[in-house]
């Protein structure tokens, strides 16, 4: 025995020093002599287990343990071998085993938290974890894997917490460095992210996922050559990163270099198939260029994947109605509206919109958004100090400050702003060179500053350099919001309006603009903002738009020179069934009757020309027109005999276009914003026989008038004699309303009063 002691004792030395072969030398010696010798057995299968040989290791601890079963040296070694074959649940109840004899062991706790993390049981792995830390406080592994956990559960701010932790200990931890970064990626802290991917590629150039994240922080930040190049740099070093190809994409995107960004995400899935990520990307850009019907397949082959992938059911529906596919339409409706309710992330909220009219979804839908993309920032921009400014600093927040729908309603508001109480300012993040509209608004805004290559953070930072009053969001959730510069509270009062016809749904919203119509008193509590009603209207407009004089006639347009001619000329993917259903027997019951739509594409022509001819209309009564010049556009509407509003999404600038151009419009009212706009627009001009509150009510009402010669051409007098009457199309009085609720909202604000809802009394 004591040949064997010193043998041991040897064959340990050795192997604590690193010297493999001699350890093993050593214990082959003991076991020729004592085959059954537990310590040589064991100590043999901790060896191997240092070789990365883990089966062979497998072998001799389960060897050690039929002689020791109670070893607890073995069976630690057993469970950290199960756990490097990746057979877990096998590690988790050796782990178990010695917790039920060894409570306090911090080494089984660690270890255990090992294996729950590797099994995705995140709760019960950071409890493991605290129960190391509360022994071992400054246990950095255990801090590190703590860390880890947390940003699986996307607690971003503990997580960073611990991984600062770990650096006080091991500044030069490239691991907490870089997982630093990924937390500080998950609060949008990307200058702070940045940052710490420089410092571990100054530990490791070749490191590829620093690269590709430092990437992603300069894609956030708008720097896009620079985005580029970290992507680059990090495909040299490793030609086959699906991510890297992915991310570089996304950057190529933004450069509007898109058929390489669509060969980019292709080489991604060359490389790796069943990357959601790029097959989601890759939909949301063919989406944004028009290409639906391929993005559909792209979020088809995303489901097939991952049935539950954040967004992609909403992102399919909405994909599918503007390219007008209904043959799913009811039962994925009804999907995800369920889904939603059980507050699982499915739609974004602009996508729900065309749904539902149930303001109180679209609020559960936008909280559930908000609470997801847009989380409190550790740090308040605003100071809290009330500014003192002679005139109200009024910032107007867009992309679309262009030849843009919103553009067409807000010129003549800005123009005729009274600029001895407000200092209008345009921060805008959608440049237009040689636009008119742009043009236009450059010379009515005081300033006008192009914010396009500037982050959330640089953005929020200005506002509140600039001591703004009052931020207006023109666009809530619509494409290329930045609903991040308001979520980072860069001015005292905050407001959503024009742009997104519903509730944000978050708490750095203050007010809504509304009337007493699209928002009616008893259902503001679906509403996370509080509402200010004005007077007459919610809807600023522009007395001074253009109509072309060269009036184009029915022939111009490929119209018969006799029949009744419906206009239906609201954004494709508003178009739902059941209205399309009514328009088609309004065809079969008006003889000779043609509807007159928007043509943005084949797959659209394509698909409702074919639900025409189901409904046993001839597809030739569809007449597509093409996008022309605005005020061209808005000429072309003379030609036309009525309106046919969609439901539950409603036209708004559309719906303002056709009645100043002298066409009336019919709409059906329903709960929510967007499914009263239109109503709400027929009441400021004095038309409210045409908002319907069915649509049975909207089907006949529409039926009387293609067949009332009469009836219809009272209508169209009454409407040219109240359009420059009535408050609808009087810019200036709107003007005054608006300005009196930026007063209210101001001295609110001034006073330390928080937000409260109000009316504003009509102005004479």
């Amino acid at each position: 025995m004591l040949i064997h002691s010193e043998t041991l004792a040897r064959a340990e030395a050795f192997q604590r020093a690193g010297n493999a072969a001699d350890a093993e030398r050593c214990y082959r010696e003991i076991l020729a002599v004592e085959p059954r010798q537990f310590d040589a057995i064991h100590g043999l299968g901790v060896l191997e287990a240092q070789r990365g040989r883990y089966a062979d290791a497998l072998l001799l601890v389960e060897q050690a343990l039929k002689i020791d079963p109670q070893s607890v040296a073995a069976n630690v070694t057993y469970g950290n071998v199960l756990q490097a074959l990746s057979r877990n649940a096998e590690a988790l109840a050796i782990w178990n085993g010695i917790l039920k004899s060894e409570p306090g062991s911090a080494l089984a706790h660690y270890n255990r938290g090992n294996v729950l993390q590797e099994l995705g049981r995140h709760a019960e792995a950071l409890d493991d974890y605290d129960r190391v830390l509360t022994a071992m406080p400054d246990n950095a592994p255990a801090l590190y894997n703590r860390g880890c956990v947390l940003q699986q559960l996307q607690r971003h701010e503990e997580a960073l917490a611990c991984f600062d932790r770990v650096l006080a200990l091991a500044p030069d931890n490239e691991f907490a460095l870089h997982n630093r970064g990924a937390a500080l990626l998950g609060l949008n802290r990307y200058q702070e992210a940045l940052a710490s991917f420089d410092r571990v590629l100054t530990l490791a150039p070749d490191d590829v996922e620093a690269l590709t994240n430092r990437g992603v922080a300069l894609y956030e930040l708008k720097r896009w050559e620079a985005a580029l190049l970290s992507h680059e740099q990090a495909l040299k070093f490793r030609p086959d990163y699906a991510e890297a190809w992915s991310n570089r994409a996304n950057v190529l995107l933004e450069l509007k270099r898109v058929e390489d960004a669509l060969a980019s995400w292709d080489r991604a899935l060359q490389i790796k198939p069943d990357f959601a990520e790029a097959l989601v990307n890759r939909g949301n850009a063919l989406h944004e260029i028009g290409r639906d019907a391929e993005a559909i397949a792209n979020y088809e082959n995303v489901l097939a994947l991952e049935p539950d992938h954040e967004y992609a059911k909403g992102m399919l529906v909405h994909a599918k109605m503007h390219c007008c596919d209904w043959r799913t339409y009811r039962q994925d409706v009804e999907h995800l509206i369920a889904e939603m309710r059980t507050n699982k992330r499915v739609v974004a909220p602009f996508e729900l919109l065309n749904i539902t009219d149930s303001a109180a979804d679209q609020l559960q839908c936008a909280r559930i958004w908000v609470d997801h993309k847009y989380p409190a920032p550790p740090h308040a921009i605003l100071s809290g100090r009330p500014y003192r400014h002679d005139r109200i600093r009024l910032a107007y927040v867009s992309a679309d400050l262009r030849d843009h729908a919103a553009a067409y309603l807000l010129a003549g508001l800005i123009e005729q702003h009274d600029r001895s109480r407000f200092e209008t300012i345009a921060i805008s993040f959608g440049a237009d060179p040689g636009s008119k509209m742009q043009a236009r608004l450059k010379s009515a805004f005081e300033r006008f500053i192009d914010v396009s290559d500037k982050s959330d953070v640089e953005i929020a930072n200005l506002l509140r350099a600039l001591e703004i009053d009052i931020a207006v969001d023109l666009m809530g959730f619509t494409n290329r919001a930045r609903a991040g510069i308001f979520a980072l509270r860069p001015a005292p009062v905050q407001v959503n309006y024009l742009g997104y016809p519903a509730t944000m749904g978050a708490g750095f919203i203050d007010y809504i603009f509304a009337d007493r119509f699209v928002i009616p008193e008893e259902r503001q509590s679906s509403y996370a903002e509080k509402i200010v009603w004005l007077p007459e209207t919610f809807q600023a407009n522009d007395r001074g738009r253009r109509i072309s004089e060269l009036a184009p006639t029915r022939a111009d347009a490929g119209l018969p020179e006799r029949g009744f001619v419906f206009c239906a000329f609201n954004n494709t993917y508003k178009i739902t069934p059941d209205v399309f259903d009514i328009w088609m027997r309004l065809l079969c019951k008006v003889e000779g009757s043609v509807l007159m739509l928007l043509g943005p594409n084949e797959t659209v022509r394509q698909n409702l020309q074919a639900y025409a001819q189901e409904r046993g209309v001839d597809a030739a009564r569809l007449r597509f027109m093409p996008q022309i010049a605005y005020a061209n556009h808005l000429a072309r509407y003379k030609i036309a005999d009525l309106f046919l509003d969609t439901f539950p999404y409603n036209a708004a600038t559309t719906a303002s276009d056709a009645l100043w151009s002298g066409l009336p419009l019919l709409t059906c009212a329903g709960n929510a914003y967007a499914a009263r706009h239109a109503g709400s627009i027929l009441n400021a001009i004095g038309l409210p026989e045409l908002v319907t509150n069915s649509l049975e009510e909207y089907e006949g009402l529409a039926l009387k008038l293609a067949t009332d010669g009469t009836m219809l051409a009272g209508i169209k007098s009454k409407l040219a004699r109240n359009r420059m009457s009535y408050p609808l199309f009087d810019t200036d009085r709107f003007r005054r309303h608006i300005e009196a609720a930026y007063t209210t909202m101001r001295e609110r604000s001034q006073r330390g009063e928080p937000p409260a809802s109000f009316a504003v009394p009509a102005i004479d």
